[in-house]
């Protein structure tokens, strides 16, 4: 277990450079379940992981979409950067027409899942868990486990 302070989104980019280090090796795919409030930080992280890997598109929550793919060019270990967010999502059930099963287990894979208590049961056992927390003003406390 790591914890890192961050006051500014940028501030994010150690605790991404942990992440990526920790999982330097992937295996079929690389889930990353955040977890904290709203507001606390879930889609900054992401939108600052998705910086560091060369995304070009504009990275927001894909509250409404639930999901959304981001091609990764030349990445020596991922294809691509899946960005879910399971806020929505108020039944286990509502989570198999949405196959993530098959895209947790999809090669070179990256995953990002917000709000990810909300589906605990199905996430891989070997997930790296991030959970952010408010602290004094606008600083955050990040845990990677």
């Amino acid at each position: 277990m790591k914890t890192f302070k961050a006051e500014k989104p940028e501030d994010f980019k150690t605790v991404v450079e942990f992440i990526l280090n920790k999982e330097s090796a992937p295996r079929s795919s690389t889930v990353v379940a955040l977890s904290g409030d709203l507001g606390a930080g879930k889609t900054t992280l992401v939108q600052q992981l998705a910086s560091y890997l060369q995304v070009t598109e504009l990275v927001v929550s894909p509250t409404f979409g639930i999901m959304k793919a981001y091609e990764l060019i030349d990445n020596p270990n991922y294809d691509q950067l899946v960005h879910i967010d399971a806020y929505r999502i108020e039944d286990m059930s509502e989570a198999g027409p949405l196959r993530l099963k098959e895209i947790f287990d999809t090669p070179r894979t990256l995953i990002c899942v917000e709000w990810s208590e909300k589906i605990s049961e199905i996430l891989p056992q070997n997930h790296t868990a991030v959970s952010i927390d408010i602290t004094a003003g606008e600083e955050r406390t990040v845990t990677v486990q």
